[in-house]
């Protein structure tokens, strides 16, 4: 059985293929400090929902600080997906969600919390 908390390799888009996609087809929409993109698969491979983290180098010039961010937001989507999976596994479609930071600043675990669960939400909402 596979715990519903982990975050494996396949649940992450890697394929330059799908990252096109996403950012051609894809919806986009804002949870501050997020920008989120967001985009269905056609067919159920691999994982339900595949995501994406980017933060910017221009604005943070220190991998520490990129990857603390980073950090912050799989652990943030590790801990709130269980709302988005069960919609996308009943309808049979997969989706592919880009979380791009967008704040100047770096963000603390709550306010990054609270916008990965907004975003969630908003994505649940408008996929189903």
């Amino acid at each position: 059985m596979d715990n519903q908390f982990t975050l494996k390799k396949r649940e992450r888009i890697s394929s330059r293929k799908e990252i096109d996609q996403l950012f051609k087809e894809g919806v986009g929409f804002i949870a501050f400090p997020l920008r989120v993109i967001y985009s269905e698969k056609k067919t159920l491979s691999g994982a339900a929902v595949s995501i994406l983290i980017s933060v910017p180098k221009k604005k943070f010039k220190h991998a520490v600080k990129r990857n603390r961010i980073k950090r912050l937001i799989r652990e943030a989507y590790r801990l709130n997906k269980n709302a988005l999976i069960p919609c996308c596994v009943e309808k049979e479609c997969g989706l592919l969600i880009a979380f791009l930071f967008i704040g100047n600043e770096m963000s603390q675990w709550n306010e990054i919390n609270t916008a990965v669960r907004k975003a969630l939400e908003i994505v649940k909402e408008r996929v189903e």
